[in-house]
């Protein structure tokens, strides 16, 4: 009699093998049987139609305070995802000396977009200082994911270092030895991995760019040689060059072309994989092929890089409770205080409509993104359903106003009034440029690349693209019109190829042995759900959320946890230490 039995239904494996048609019998945690299963078992699954998969594994994301205070971890769970890697990007809380506590938060707040005040006081802040310390308030609790942490470049800096650390001088051998030390200790308590940052795009709410930005090669050389000693871990980096139109950052920054060869030599010395952000970018749209090409011949010279890559653009959004264009306007402004309802009917008002639109953004006032919605209508899209990631250029609300021979900005006021001010709005930038998704296709196609880039817990009012994993097997295997990619390749970058990126070997496969982490998905019917926004967060700030319909059934370490795409309330997730974990 097994625990659980998965009935019928196209197995898509993981390995990126074809589908096949069969039953998926689970013992406890454990998948027992694949293939045709005999016997009977407590709770039998009908999957007849619907594919089976690995539970997705999302090695981007930012719940490094959520996971302290939330254990549903929405909206991961709801995208099926099972297993969710954070602290990437160089930003974390631990390492932290009593007292340090805001400095970090001052990190987060201004590279991830999470509330400051969320964060102060949602956190159990005072329960740790070390890492190893962090990771055992984390292990206190239960989600309904599995969650683990790469240890972050930025707080590892500003503890050793201090303020020098945030200045972003130069480590000096006596910082450097600190550095060593505290990341191997941190790897061997289980932290999955080091992560970094090197843009000037990722600032502090402070407008600084984030300790390590600047770090010359022997930081990150120190760095290798501490995932050298610990035996395990995964170097996470955002290159310099990788977030594009910033002109207003100033400065100049290497490309990320230029960074790879300190990045494979990371990963030679250090003997570990390395993942990095990889994007087309409008400045120089074919600069992404040069990068996944000399990836590709670092790695026959003996390196492991790994490009990580997303299936669409980077959705940033725009909505009246999230960023908007008319941000900043003194007669916006004296009613942005309104409850959306009130808001949208005094918008509604001929007077104001005619003042807001004829005034712009005052000096020094709100609004900090009014530049780049402006410029961005040509590539602007609603979201309304059904919705479309790759829609024609012909859509974007400036193709719309032109064709009716009014006002771009006036027409992109009246469509965020739409639906009683709840309407989304999405700029498709990076991955969209020419208004395809193409060079997604061929990131996808690439051996040595990754899926990842959701940014699930953070940016939770500017971007959503937690979603990510449910779009990239709905639009590249179903829903588009022209070149679509094989469904097991498409599994594949999102479950054995992660899992295998981070040593997790017990998951991201369907097989004898493996985690029970699966999905069960009524394919045809899946689907991403409207953005909307919520006040849940500790001290109720809002932030964006997405989920989808068609999760027949997730499963983690054998439990169900989400059923016909409702929580049940089960929470089975734990702290994922690394391989090597003491």
């Amino acid at each position: 009699m097994y625990d659980v039995i998965i009935r019928g239904g196209t197995i898509v494996d993981g390995t990126g093998a074809p589908p096949v048609t069969g039953d998926v019998a689970i013992d406890g945690d454990r998948i027992v049987a694949v293939g045709e299963v005999d016997g009977g078992a407590r709770r039998t699954i009908d999957a007849d139609g619907a594919v089976v998969t690995p539970g997705w594994v999302d090695v981007h994301t930012h719940y490094d305070g959520q996971v302290t205070w939330d254990d549903a971890l929405e909206p991961s769970a709801s995208n099926g995802v099972t297993t969710v890697v954070m602290g990437n990007c160089g930003v974390g809380f631990a390492p932290v000396r009593p007292g340090d506590e805001a400095g970090l938060i001052d990190l987060m707040e201004g590279v991830e977009d999470i509330p400051g005040a969320a964060l102060s006081d949602g956190m159990p802040w005072g329960r740790w200082e070390s890492f190893g310390e962090y990771l055992d308030v984390l292990d206190e609790r239960s989600y309904a994911v599995d969650v683990g942490t790469h240890l972050a470049h930025g707080a590892l800096r500003y503890y050793v270092m201090g303020e020098r650390g945030v200045a972003n001088e130069d480590a000096t051998a006596e910082d450097l030895e600190a550095m060593v030390r505290i990341t191997t200790d941190a790897l061997r308590a289980g932290a999955l991995g080091v992560s970094t940052s090197r843009t000037i795009g990722h600032r502090s709410i402070s407008g600084e760019p984030v300790p390590g930005t600047f770090a010359p090669a022997d930081e990150l050389r120190a760095l290798a040689d501490a995932i050298a000693d610990a035996g395990h871990g995964v170097f996470e980096a955002i290159l310099a060059g990788t977030i594009g139109a910033l002109p207003m950052l100033g400065g100049e920054q290497a490309t990320p072309l230029q960074e790879l060869p300190l990045l494979a030599e990371v990963s030679t010395r250090g003997r570990c994989r390395s993942t990095f952000t990889v994007a087309q970018l409008f400045e120089d749209p074919t600069h992404w092929r040069l990068v996944l090409d000399a990836a590709a011949e670092a790695n026959r010279a003996g390196a492991r890089l790994h490009p990580q890559v997303i299936s669409r653009s980077v959705t940033v959004m725009s909505s009246l409770d999230t960023y908007h264009l008319f941000e900043g306007r003194p007669s916006y402004e004296a009613i942005a205080h309104l409850p959306l309802p009130e808001r949208v009917a005094r918008m509604q008002q001929p007077e104001v409509r005619d003042a807001i639109l004829s005034e712009q953004r005052a000096k020094g006032g709100p609004g900090q993104f009014v530049q780049l919605f402006q410029a961005a209508l040509p590539i602007t899209f609603s979201l309304e359903a059904p919705l479309r990631y790759e829609p024609e250029l012909g859509d974007s609300v400036f193709a719309q106003a032109m064709a009716q021979g009014i006002d771009p900005v006036a027409h992109m006021y009246d469509r965020l009034l739409e639906d009683g001010g709840r309407r989304f709005f999405a700029v498709l930038g990076s991955n969209y440029v020419g208004g395809s998704l193409d060079a997604c296709r061929e990131m996808l196609l690439d051996p040595n690349t990754v899926s990842g880039l959701g940014d699930a817990g953070a940016h939770v009012n500017f971007i959503s693209d937690c979603s990510a994993p449910t779009f990239q097997i709905t639009h590249w295997a179903r829903d588009r019109s022209r070149d679509q990619l094989p469904i097991e390749l498409l599994v594949h970058k999102q479950t054995g190829a992660n899992a295998s990126l981070y040593s997790l070997d017990d998951r991201g496969v369907l097989a004898p042995g493996r985690r029970a982490d699966l999905n069960v998905i009524d394919f045809e019917r899946l689907h991403i759900l409207e953005p909307e926004v919520r006040a849940d967060l500790p001290t109720g700030a809002s932030r964006i959320l997405q989920g989808a319909s068609g999760y027949l059934a997730t499963l983690v370490a054998g439990t169900v946890t989400r059923e016909q795409d409702a929580d049940t309330g089960a929470r089975p997730g734990r702290l994922v230490r690394g391989p090597r974990a003491a």
